[in-house]
């Protein structure tokens, strides 16, 4: 697993979510197995899809307003998943800690590991979609808040391509293999788009 070198467990807050920001940053530096990777990205995601739904309320017509109402939802659903990623690598030491004559043992660890899986899967999705609509607030939104839809899009980008390195680190068996792709190529896209805004940011500075 990615982070096995981690192996302190000492005890995480209940959530994330109700840390300061300093108190986060602590928690992600410390040696501890959570927040990782995961947790990051999903937090990324989530300040990506705040951005986005700020740059389109800034943005007129009814296209902007669907813009700003779906970054609200998808900030409402990636945030949760900062815990749900800390849970699911707990969930999967805990099971590796199981005796190895535990009967058991083989098939917990197996469903505790696709929750390492899964988790990040979603995360990907979310940041993918967070990329596409703010890359189009980047292109036809309100030009003065060009720089913070390219920041939305960056972000996103940078959310969906570790949560997919975190699936690969996480896969060990063909079977799984199409979900490690699917999170590359979500991830790729949402690199594509970020090096869009990079260029047309660029060419409104010149």
């Amino acid at each position: 697993m990615s982070r096995s070198r981690r192996g302190n467990t000492d005890p995480v807050p209940e959530s994330l979510l109700d840390l300061t920001v300093r108190e986060l940053l602590d928690a992600a530096a410390a040696r501890t197995p959570a927040p990782g990777g995961g947790g990051a990205a999903a937090l990324t995601t989530a300040l990506a899809a705040a951005l986005t739904g700020m740059a389109a309320r800034f943005a007129n017509g009814a296209e902007a307003e669907r813009a700003a109402e779906r970054a609200d939802d998808l900030r409402a659903a990636v945030t949760p998943l900062a815990d749900a990623d800390a849970a699911a690598y707990r969930d999967y030491l805990a099971a590796t800690r199981l005796p190895r004559d535990d009967p058991g043992r083989a098939e917990a660890i197996a469903a505790a590991r696709r929750g390492t899986i899964e988790v990040p899967a979603r995360i990907t999705e979310l940041a993918g979609e967070v990329a596409e609509i703010a890359a189009d607030l980047a292109r036809s939104g309100n030009p003065n808040l060009h720089g913070d839809a390219a920041a939305a899009v960056h972000l996103a980008a940078a959310a969906a391509t570790t949560a997919a390195e975190l699936i690969a680190a996480n896969v060990v068996d063909d079977a799984e293999a199409a979900e490690r792709d699917r999170a590359r190529e979500i991830g790729a896209s949402a690199r594509a788009l970020a090096e869009a805004a990079l260029t047309r940011g660029a060419g409104r500075s010149s």
